[in-house]
């Protein structure tokens, strides 16, 4: 008994271990990913052009996702996990090496398809706002940009394979060299071009920095001494037909998810030229801890989660997935209130240089004011979404994620009208906690008919009542300083960080107090890291 709560003790230690190198990581990545989108917004604002960038951006990443990428991943990482757990390597090797072939060929069809149909395909999707001249605009642009499909599906297979051996340093640090690539080649390209012709840098830099990300995984997988085994591959073997039947599933659930996004511009588009760009400003922030928190634990108890669900272990599965939501809710009820309460200063801050005047602060404050509310949701269906995958029982979110998807636009539909952006991101809000619901409802069912619902509704209760104090104190201080201080740069970093950093001291001295268990792990985690520190 001693030595199994050992090893379980060692099991979560290490899963921590990798979740914060990721968190870290991905975190450093988003804030790359931020000063991308401060240096892009000081050039270009919120202007129509910009805009038409964001849709020349977004098409390609749909069709990513719908056939490359994270949907690759999510398929592929259970079957292969499955083969290296029995002990088959050779297979799992030939697995991986038929799958490099299906995607060069598949992928590179698809990508000629697209660039060839874009000047038919791409200007119907935008609203009477968008001039003929934005319109070809965003055609060249997404011509330019539409290769990255083959990229990224090369690069998803990697990380997935990386993944599987529970390696998450270089996909967590590969986006921040990503971001790293596109404002160099920003900065130095844009110089060469003229007018709304200077997107095309950033268009080139998004080319180059996929292919420099997808480069970087190839000499890691050597050390892990995994090796392609290109004898014997085979489209007929029933493991391909395996990852691809899962794939199907999982293609159009995390492309619902892009939908959602799709959405948004589609219908801010029809407010003003600047809404979809807008929406898509706020959207970047907001990833910001999504990505630092809920990417990081998705991504790490992702194959966890798969190896317990090869063993039969359903206790497993339900410990390990309550846990990692109550994690998740941890850490970004707290990112939510920040956002929600300090959204135009945080806007402000973050953009408002160069062509990004007050107007789109305002604006952009707007969307992430309302985006906030959808944030713990959307984190914890990361999650729930991977823990179906892993059962490889994919269609459940899939059907979740299609009607809650006709959500999001039936209530977009109804609130743009009279609230604009607002109503537009209020949808977002709403088709996010549906699918929370939804999907905590049925995975109960998978795990037999508990899902440490209990614990994680007093867990939340205990944080949400942290939040307050959270959001009372960040928004008291913040409005102190700013009167005190002013609004040159400065003072605002002064200002926001010191709300932001006193807010998050108030949420941690009051999760603590109220002794959520989840912020006394992470407590005794660290305190024995330390101990072991001074030991050493």
């Amino acid at each position: 008994m001693a030595t199994e709560a050992r090893a379980r003790v060692g099991g979560f230690g290490r899963i921590a271990r990798n979740t914060a190198v990721f968190s870290l990581l991905t975190g450093l990545s988003r804030i790359a990913g931020l000063v991308r989108e401060v240096v892009a917004s000081s050039y270009f604002g919120t202007s129509g052009a910009f805009s038409a960038f964001t849709y020349a951006f977004q098409v390609p990443n749909l069709v990513r996702s719908l056939f490359a990428d994270a949907a690759l991943s999510a398929a592929f990482v259970p079957v292969f996990t499955e083969l290296l757990e029995k002990g088959n390597k050779r297979d799992a090797y030939r697995l991986a090496s038929t799958f490099v072939v299906l995607i060069v060929a598949a992928l590179t069809a698809i990508c000629v398809f697209f660039v060839l149909v874009a000047p038919w395909l791409m200007p119907p999707l935008t609203g009477d706002e968008f001039s003929a001249e934005l319109d070809e605009l965003m055609v060249g642009l997404s011509q330019v940009l539409f290769p990255i499909v083959l990229l990224l599906g090369l690069n998803g297979l990697l990380v997935g394979i990386l993944n599987a051996y529970d390696h998450f340093t270089i996909p967590a640090l590969a986006p921040l060299v990503w971001n790293v690539v596109i404002i160099a080649v920003l900065v130095a390209l844009r110089p060469h071009f003229d007018g709304p012709d200077q997107l095309y840098a950033y268009a080139i830099g998004v080319l180059a920095g996929t292919l420099v990300q997808l480069v970087m995984s190839v000499p890691v997988l050597r050390r892990l001494e995994f090796a392609f085994e290109w004898k014997g591959v085979s489209f007929v073997d029933p493991r391909v037909r395996q990852v691809l039947a899962l794939m199907l599933p999982i293609t159009l659930s995390l492309g619902l998810i892009n939908f959602n996004l799709f959405i948004n511009s589609a219908l801010g588009s029809k407010v003003s030229e600047a809404a979809p760009r807008a929406i898509d400003a706020a959207f970047r922030i907001y990833m910001l801890p999504q990505g630092m928190f809920s990417v990081a634990v998705a991504t790490v108890l992702f194959p966890a989660l798969a190896r317990l669900a090869t063993r039969r272990d359903v206790d497993g599965l339900r410990r390990l997935t309550g846990t990692g939501t109550r994690q998740i809710f941890l850490l970004l009820i707290p990112a939510a209130a920040c956002t929600l309460v300090l959204a135009e200063p945080i806007t402000r801050l973050v953009y408002e240089r160069g062509a990004f005047g007050p107007d789109s602060t305002e604006i952009v404050a707007e969307a992430l004011f309302w985006f906030s509310f959808s944030m713990p949701f959307a984190g914890v269906n990361l999650l729930l979404t991977r823990t179906f995958f892993s059962l490889q029982r994919p269609w459940l979110p899939t059907g979740l994620g299609a009607a809650t998807l006709l959500v999001n636009l039936v209530v977009a539909l109804a609130l743009v009208g009279p609230y604009g952006v607002g109503g537009i991101v209020v949808a977002t809000a709403v088709a996010s906690a549906a699918m929370t619901a939804g999907q905590a409802y049925y995975l109960r069912r998978e795990l037999g008919g508990q899902l440490e619902g209990a614990e994680t509704v007093r867990a939340v209760a205990r944080m949400l009542l942290a939040a307050v104090a959270l959001g009372a104190v960040a928004y008291v201080l913040w409005l102190g300083l700013d009167e005190l201080l002013g609004r040159s740069l400065p003072a605002q970093v002064v200002s926001v960080g010191g709300g932001l950093v006193a807010g998050i001291a108030a949420y941690a001295a009051v999760v603590v107090a109220l002794r959520v268990p989840e912020a006394e792990q992470i407590r005794e985690l660290v305190g024995a890291r330390l101990r072991r520190h001074r030991g050493q």
